[in-house]
């Protein structure tokens, strides 16, 4: 007789992809943060080539290893170009944002996500919205709450456009999760989905710098911009560690974690991400928290502590099953 416990184990390999990906994605906003802070280099500029670079970079290694199939039916590529859209929407959003609120703030204002997935998934997937995933939303909305400073109203006044920002930047977010996890259920593989994403979503950020006529914020006022960083070549190769560490394996490592898990649980899982982008920013570029962002990051991580025990507790484990005896 023999027990496998199917749904736990696969909740088990869906957490661990999950907080493997935050722990790369929280390096984002510090190669952000150090490009515009240093070079002073556009938003949207900066997005442009960061996709760029993720798909020149996974195109070849995709192509050679033939592992992961590179042909999508028509009925898939259309879903992947709005994907690509949403994509780079988002990443102008997030970008602009780290630019305007620094590296821990964007990335936890990133994070209202949490409850835009959940009901996003809710409403569009048929997914499971329970008291306890609600409270794992509340714990982690309030958490973001205290991070921005959002209860001092200093803060809306100074930066308003900045909070804006990061709050849709979390709606994007969310919906990029949720789109992530309907490829994953139309059958489509996650590293196939990426590649044809950020392919994408390079065209369209391309097409977003050309058209705007430097009219919108963080985009190219002219052609010769986007060769913003010129003969700097130490920020040229931040730019492309940028894009083939943090982007390539923190965004693929999602798309991976959402074929075991809700797209709401495993953006709630991420949320790790800005305890984790905190202390790096803390050490390497002087941001502080005060006690209040503390106890915010302490409710974000608290949130996900919960439904980890929670989700494993609701996991129904197979009931063993016994093979009738063999007659000689």
């Amino acid at each position: 007789m023999s027990t496998i416990t199917i749904s736990k184990s696969h909740l088990t390999r869906g957490y661990t992809i999950a907080l493997i990906s935050a722990g790369f994605l929280s390096t984002t906003a510090i190669f952000i943060r150090y490009l515009t802070q240093t070079y002073q280099m556009p938003a949207l500029i900066l997005a442009c080539w960061r996709d760029w670079f993720v798909f020149l970079t996974l195109l070849p290694i995709l192509a050679l290893g033939r592992r992961v199939p590179l042909r999508v039916s028509l009925a898939h590529l259309g879903y992947l170009v709005l994907f690509g859209l949403v994509l780079a929407i988002f990443n102008s959003l997030w970008t602009l944002s780290v630019s305007l609120n620094g590296a821990a703030v964007s990335t936890v204002l990133a994070y209202c996500s949490a409850g835009f997935t959940a009901l996003l998934g809710w409403w569009f997937l048929n997914e499971r919205l329970d008291w306890g995933k609600m409270l794992a939303v509340v714990l982690s909305l309030a958490g973001c709450v205290l991070v921005s400073n959002a209860l001092d109203p200093a803060a809306w006044r100074l930066n308003l456009l900045g909070i804006i920002t990061g709050i849709l930047s979390g709606l994007l977010y969310a919906i990029y999760t949720m789109m992530g996890r309907s490829a994953s259920n139309r059958g489509l593989n996650p590293w196939t989905a990426q590649v044809y994403t950020f392919g994408c979503a390079a065209v369209f950020l391309l097409a977003f710098n050309l058209v705007s006529g430097g009219h919108v914020p963080g985009a190219a006022a002219r052609p010769a911009d986007f060769f913003w960083l010129g003969k700097a070549w130490i920020g040229w190769g931040v730019l492309f560690l940028l894009a083939a560490g943090p982007t390539l394996a923190g965004y693929g490592l999602y798309n991976v974690s959402l074929t075991y898990l809700p797209s709401s649980v495993a953006n709630l899982v991420v949320t790790l991400e800005p305890a984790f982008t905190a202390v790096i920013a803390y050490v390497l570029l002087g941001e502080r928290f005060s006690w209040i962002q503390i106890a915010g990051s302490v409710l974000i991580l608290g949130g996900v502590v919960f439904l980890r025990i929670y989700e494993g507790w609701l996991a129904t484990p197979v009931k063993p099953v016994v093979e009738p005896p063999v007659h000689a």
